[in-house]
């Protein structure tokens, strides 16, 4: 049993300890190995850091990366109330108190009637710090805009007098059975903004009977997530693959015992990319809370190497960076039997190469524009691909994420080729303002606007919609009128 006063005599470098839910860590030894750095862990060092650390860790991070030797027990009595009065006095934020009250402003569920509703409330809903990482994008975030816009550029080809009475959207995604062609792509972090997080996904994505991809990096273990689905709901995990072939072999066969029906192998995040709004974030808050931007000192500033990771640039930081086709792929393969997916193509070459390899489906992705600037549109990429190698849509299922708003972006992708789409921000943005009851509304919403959309189109089935009825348009810029 500790008191606080012993805890906090260890505040240093040289002599770490943190409180986490009650229970006392020595970290002294993890503070270089953290990928996050070890600043933010000294700013909590010799006190309590549970408020800090519960809504980006999953509980089991501790047991993963920390010898059991450095679980020094638990609080005394005296101290565990000493910190929970701590917290109930504590004085809220300035954006804490802003948050509360967009809560109580949140419009009904009902009158959220596009994808475009649910965003504009959550990014009001949500903290300052979840609200920059879950909208932030690489550089001057033109990709991200780029991603959404490419769906302006393609018009339907709509057939009629074909019978549509009965419109089934239904399609299989590697096999299993989805209501709809989308699915929820890997995203972390969903308990920045929603204590449940990835479990109100899970459980949404239940309801619905849509399919629900988990990242490595979800703020939620891979456990409690696929504890909150239903048994015959499959979920796909989304792997990043660990430098070390052991701690990567550990985790793929981990998920798969656990009953994961698919490993989505990312390949498009090698580094974190230059996220500027996600750094620049508590620098934001600091000032919020100062009431004034603080002011340069002359001398000051040396550069601070944790500034550049963001809030979870540093997830990635002990990932693969020396991928290969030959090597890679074969690995993954005598490791799991589970179907191989891999997300984040970005380009014709790389789909064939991905064909030739023998895996089950390719995710066509620049990682929502959050990754490299100016990389093409996914959808610009399906285009590519159905007009050069369309013999690559026989060999594997393609899929493609970013961008997409609306049932007709939906059903563009499908027109394509598409075996079906991913959504991430949509479903973390719901989440966070709605709960589970979010994550079910925009499916319900995905829905009704696929169903008119086929209906439209004269398409009853997934399987009627075909390349003939899209076109890719470049308007002529209206002239300029001459004075």
């Amino acid at each position: 049993m500790w008191s606080l006063e012993q805890v906090s005599q260890h505040s240093s470098p040289a002599s770490c300890w943190v409180i986490l839910k009650n229970n006392v860590y020595d970290v002294t030894d993890f503070l270089q190995e953290h990928p996050g750095g070890a600043k933010i862990i000294l700013k909590y060092a010799g006190r309590d850091a549970t408020s800090a650390y519960e809504p980006i860790h999953p509980p089991d991070a501790l047991e993963k990366n920390l010898p059991s030797s450095k679980h020094l027990g638990p609080l005394s009595a005296t101290a565990t109330q000493s910190v929970a009065d701590d917290q109930q006095n504590r004085k809220k934020t300035k954006d804490e108190v802003r948050v509360e009250e967009a809560l109580l402003q949140r419009p009904p569920l009902g009158r959220i009637l596009s994808l475009a509703d649910m965003e504009a409330v959550a990014r009001k809903v949500l903290s300052h710090k979840a609200e920059a990482y879950y909208s932030s994008a690489a550089d001057d975030q033109i990709t991200v805009t780029e991603n959404a816009r490419a769906f302006s550029r393609f018009f339907f080809h709509p057939r009629v007098m074909r019978p549509v009475g009965k419109c089934d959207a239904s399609t299989t995604i590697l096999g299993y059975k989805s209501s709809i062609p989308v699915f929820v792509c890997g995203a972390a972090l969903a308990k920045l903004g929603h204590p449940l997080g990835e479990v109100n996904i899970a459980k949404g994505a239940t309801t619905t009977s849509i399919i629900q991809m988990v990242s490595s990096n979800a703020s939620m273990s891979p456990a409690e997530i696929i504890a909150a689905a239903a048994p015959s709901q499959p979920l796909f995990f989304q792997l990043y693959k660990n430098v070390n072939d052991a701690v990567a072999e550990k985790r793929v066969r981990d998920v798969e015992r656990l009953g994961y029906k698919a490993i989505c192998l990312t390949v498009d995040a090698v580094v974190p990319g230059n996220r500027e709004k996600d750094i620049k974030s508590p620098w934001v808050m600091e000032d919020l809370e100062r009431g004034s931007p603080k002011l340069h000192v002359e001398g000051e500033g040396t550069e601070d190497g944790d500034a550049v990771f963001g809030t979870a640039g540093a997830l990635i930081v002990n990932d693969d960076r020396d991928m290969t086709w030959e090597k890679t792929i074969p690995w993954l393969r005598s490791v799991t039997k589970l179907p191989v997916m891999l997300k984040g193509i970005q380009c014709v070459e790389d789909a064939v190469l991905a064909a030739e390899a023998g895996v089950d489906g390719i995710l066509l992705s620049n990682h929502g524009g959050r990754q490299l600037e100016y990389s093409l549109p996914p959808l610009e990429v399906l285009y590519k691909l159905r007009k050069q190698r369309p013999d690559v849509f026989d060999k594997l299922e393609v899929y493609i994420d970013g961008g997409i708003q609306r049932g007709t972006d939906v059903l563009k992708a499908l027109c394509l080729g598409a075996t079906a789409v991913g959504l991430g921000r949509p479903f973390l943005y719901a989440q966070s303002a709605y709960g589970e009851a979010g994550v079910v509304k925009i499916v319900r919403i995905l829905e009704r606007e696929i169903i008119t959309g086929m209906r439209g189109l004269g398409a009853a089935s997934i399987k009627d919609l075909k390349p003939e009825m899209i076109e890719r348009v470049d308007w002529e810029p209206l002239p300029r009128a001459k004075l």
